[in-house]
Protein backbone atom coordinates (compact mmCIF):
# COMPACT_ATOMS: atom_id res chain seq x y z
CA UNK A 1 0.00 0.00 0.00
CA UNK A 2 1.37 3.59 -0.71
CA UNK A 3 0.94 4.44 3.04
CA UNK A 4 3.48 1.92 4.18
CA UNK A 5 5.53 2.68 1.56
CA UNK A 6 5.28 6.45 2.81
CA UNK A 7 5.72 5.34 6.43
CA UNK A 8 9.12 2.85 5.91
CA UNK A 9 10.66 5.50 3.38
CA UNK A 10 10.46 7.89 6.40
CA UNK A 11 12.44 5.80 8.58
CA UNK A 12 14.87 4.27 6.24
CA UNK A 13 15.76 8.39 5.91
CA UNK A 14 17.91 8.16 8.99
CA UNK A 15 19.73 5.01 7.03
CA UNK A 16 20.81 7.56 4.07
CA UNK A 17 17.68 7.44 1.91
CA UNK A 18 16.84 11.07 1.03
CA UNK A 19 12.85 11.21 1.54
CA UNK A 20 10.54 13.70 2.56
CA UNK A 21 6.79 12.39 4.15
CA UNK A 22 4.43 15.01 4.24
CA UNK A 23 1.28 15.24 6.98
CA UNK A 24 -1.91 16.60 6.55
CA UNK A 25 -4.72 18.56 8.06
CA UNK A 26 -8.20 17.15 7.55
CA UNK A 27 -10.62 19.91 6.36
CA UNK A 28 -14.00 18.16 7.51
CA UNK A 29 -17.43 19.26 7.54
CA UNK A 30 -20.22 19.86 9.64
CA UNK A 31 -19.54 23.18 11.02
CA UNK A 32 -16.45 22.73 13.29
CA UNK A 33 -13.33 25.40 12.92
CA UNK A 34 -11.27 22.44 11.22
CA UNK A 35 -8.76 25.40 10.22
CA UNK A 36 -8.05 26.46 13.57
CA UNK A 37 -4.96 27.17 15.53
CA UNK A 38 -3.22 27.83 12.19
CA UNK A 39 0.81 28.35 13.65
CA UNK A 40 0.43 24.78 15.70
CA UNK A 41 1.80 22.40 12.97
CA UNK A 42 4.14 24.33 11.23
CA UNK A 43 5.39 24.63 14.94
CA UNK A 44 5.50 21.13 15.58
CA UNK A 45 7.06 20.21 12.48
CA UNK A 46 9.78 22.23 12.78
CA UNK A 47 10.37 20.88 16.48
CA UNK A 48 10.30 17.61 15.12
CA UNK A 49 12.99 18.35 12.03
CA UNK A 50 15.31 19.69 15.02
CA UNK A 51 15.02 17.29 17.46
CA UNK A 52 14.93 14.14 15.59
CA UNK A 53 15.89 12.00 12.49
CA UNK A 54 12.43 12.04 10.63
CA UNK A 55 12.38 13.68 7.60
CA UNK A 56 9.40 15.43 7.33
CA UNK A 57 8.10 18.26 5.67
CA UNK A 58 8.03 21.72 7.41
CA UNK A 59 4.54 22.52 6.95
CA UNK A 60 1.32 20.45 6.50
CA UNK A 61 -1.24 20.02 3.54
CA UNK A 62 -4.99 20.36 3.88
CA UNK A 63 -7.20 17.23 2.54
CA UNK A 64 -10.82 16.55 2.72
CA UNK A 65 -12.15 13.29 4.08
CA UNK A 66 -13.81 11.82 0.57
CA UNK A 67 -10.43 12.74 -1.52
CA UNK A 68 -8.27 9.75 -2.31
CA UNK A 69 -5.37 12.22 -1.86
CA UNK A 70 -5.53 11.47 1.92
CA UNK A 71 -4.03 8.15 0.62
CA UNK A 72 -0.89 10.17 0.41
CA UNK A 73 -0.09 11.06 3.86
CA UNK A 74 0.69 8.17 6.59
CA UNK A 75 -0.77 10.82 9.44
CA UNK A 76 -3.84 12.69 8.59
CA UNK A 77 -4.34 15.57 11.37
CA UNK A 78 -7.50 16.95 12.75
CA UNK A 79 -8.70 19.37 15.41
CA UNK A 80 -11.28 22.17 16.18
CA UNK A 81 -14.05 23.20 18.59
CA UNK A 82 -17.43 22.00 17.15
CA UNK A 83 -19.19 19.25 15.49
CA UNK A 84 -17.97 16.97 12.77
CA UNK A 85 -20.04 15.51 10.38
CA UNK A 86 -18.83 13.02 7.87
CA UNK A 87 -21.36 11.63 4.86
CA UNK A 88 -21.17 8.19 4.34
CA UNK A 89 -18.59 7.90 1.22
CA UNK A 90 -16.35 9.77 3.61
CA UNK A 91 -17.15 7.10 6.35
CA UNK A 92 -15.89 3.98 4.05
CA UNK A 93 -13.10 6.34 2.67
CA UNK A 94 -11.46 7.09 6.06
CA UNK A 95 -12.20 3.29 7.08
CA UNK A 96 -10.40 2.41 4.19
CA UNK A 97 -7.98 4.82 4.74
CA UNK A 98 -6.84 3.32 8.32
CA UNK A 99 -7.20 -0.17 7.00
CA UNK A 100 -4.82 0.53 4.60
CA UNK A 101 -2.21 1.87 7.02
CA UNK A 102 -3.32 5.25 7.70
CA UNK A 103 -3.20 6.77 11.35
CA UNK A 104 -5.52 9.49 12.09
CA UNK A 105 -4.82 12.21 14.69
CA UNK A 106 -7.54 14.04 16.18
CA UNK A 107 -6.70 16.87 19.21
CA UNK A 108 -9.41 18.86 20.72
CA UNK A 109 -9.48 22.06 21.00
CA UNK A 110 -12.10 21.84 23.32
CA UNK A 111 -15.79 20.78 22.48
CA UNK A 112 -14.86 18.20 19.20
CA UNK A 113 -14.62 15.28 22.17
CA UNK A 114 -18.33 14.02 21.42
CA UNK A 115 -18.63 14.98 17.68
CA UNK A 116 -15.39 12.81 17.05
CA UNK A 117 -16.37 9.97 19.50
CA UNK A 118 -20.00 9.61 17.76
CA UNK A 119 -18.07 9.72 13.72
CA UNK A 120 -15.63 7.10 14.59
CA UNK A 121 -18.59 4.85 16.06
CA UNK A 122 -19.70 5.13 12.01
CA UNK A 123 -15.85 4.74 10.76
CA UNK A 124 -15.16 1.68 13.43
CA UNK A 125 -18.72 0.30 14.56
CA UNK A 126 -17.26 -2.61 15.64
CA UNK A 127 -14.26 -1.04 18.03
CA UNK A 128 -14.80 0.44 21.42
CA UNK A 129 -11.68 2.89 21.78
CA UNK A 130 -9.81 2.89 25.21
CA UNK A 131 -7.99 5.34 26.90
CA UNK A 132 -4.54 4.43 27.17
CA UNK A 133 -2.51 3.98 30.46
CA UNK A 134 0.36 5.92 30.95
CA UNK A 135 2.62 2.78 30.58
CA UNK A 136 1.67 2.86 26.86
CA UNK A 137 4.79 2.88 24.32
CA UNK A 138 3.46 6.02 22.98
CA UNK A 139 4.22 8.45 26.34
CA UNK A 140 7.41 7.08 26.28
CA UNK A 141 9.50 7.66 22.86
CA UNK A 142 11.98 9.92 22.75
CA UNK A 143 10.37 11.82 25.40
CA UNK A 144 9.39 10.28 28.78
CA UNK A 145 5.55 11.19 30.18
CA UNK A 146 5.37 8.91 33.39
CA UNK A 147 1.75 10.59 34.32
CA UNK A 148 0.50 9.60 30.50
CA UNK A 149 -0.84 12.63 28.14
CA UNK A 150 0.15 16.31 29.69
CA UNK A 151 -2.79 18.61 30.83
CA UNK A 152 -1.77 21.74 28.65
CA UNK A 153 -4.93 23.74 29.16
CA UNK A 154 -7.59 23.80 31.83
CA UNK A 155 -10.82 23.69 30.43
CA UNK A 156 -13.74 21.33 33.11
CA UNK A 157 -11.75 19.86 35.18
CA UNK A 158 -10.96 16.95 33.84
CA UNK A 159 -8.07 15.07 33.45
CA UNK A 160 -6.45 14.70 30.05
CA UNK A 161 -7.02 11.26 28.40
CA UNK A 162 -5.94 9.70 24.76
CA UNK A 163 -8.67 7.60 23.57
CA UNK A 164 -7.47 5.08 21.31
CA UNK A 165 -8.76 2.67 18.15
CA UNK A 166 -6.85 -0.55 17.78
CA UNK A 167 -8.03 -2.75 14.61
CA UNK A 168 -6.23 -5.90 14.96
CA UNK A 169 -3.81 -5.20 17.27
CA UNK A 170 -2.58 -1.58 15.61
CA UNK A 171 -3.62 1.55 16.66
CA UNK A 172 -5.03 3.21 13.73
CA UNK A 173 -6.46 6.57 15.32
CA UNK A 174 -6.40 8.59 18.22
CA UNK A 175 -8.06 11.54 20.32
CA UNK A 176 -7.00 13.75 22.88
CA UNK A 177 -9.42 14.90 25.42
CA UNK A 178 -8.82 17.64 27.83
CA UNK A 179 -5.78 18.58 26.57
CA UNK A 180 -5.10 20.95 24.08
CA UNK A 181 -1.70 20.12 22.91
CA UNK A 182 -2.98 22.24 19.62
CA UNK A 183 -3.06 25.40 21.82
CA UNK A 184 0.32 24.42 23.44
CA UNK A 185 2.22 24.63 19.71
CA UNK A 186 0.99 27.82 18.53
CA UNK A 187 3.15 30.95 18.59
CA UNK A 188 4.11 31.97 22.41
CA UNK A 189 1.77 35.08 21.67
CA UNK A 190 -1.52 33.42 20.81
CA UNK A 191 -2.26 32.00 24.19
CA UNK A 192 1.01 33.32 26.41
CA UNK A 193 1.92 30.15 27.52
CA UNK A 194 5.58 29.56 29.85
CA UNK A 195 7.83 27.91 27.89
CA UNK A 196 8.08 24.86 30.22
CA UNK A 197 4.21 24.19 29.14
CA UNK A 198 4.95 24.62 25.36
CA UNK A 199 7.87 22.31 25.25
CA UNK A 200 5.46 19.87 27.10
CA UNK A 201 3.31 19.82 23.90
CA UNK A 202 5.82 19.71 21.46
CA UNK A 203 7.59 16.63 23.20
CA UNK A 204 4.26 15.17 23.48
CA UNK A 205 3.30 15.98 19.81
CA UNK A 206 6.64 14.92 18.91
CA UNK A 207 6.00 11.55 20.80
CA UNK A 208 3.35 10.47 18.51
CA UNK A 209 4.66 11.38 15.80
CA UNK A 210 7.74 9.07 16.28
CA UNK A 211 5.30 6.79 17.33
CA UNK A 212 3.52 6.37 14.54
CA UNK A 213 6.19 6.34 12.10
CA UNK A 214 8.39 3.64 13.88
CA UNK A 215 5.33 1.76 14.39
Amino acid sequence: MRILSLILASVLFSLGQNYSVKIAKLKYGGGGDWYSNPTSLPNLLQFVRKNTSLNIAPEEDIVEPDSPEIFDYPLIYLTGHGNILFTPYEVKNIRKYLLSGGFLFMDDNYGLHKYALREMKKVFPEIKPIVLSAAHPIFHQLYDFPKGLPKIHEHDGKPAQLFAWFYKGRLTAILTYEADLGDGWEDPIVHNDPEPLRQKALKMGCNILLYVFTN
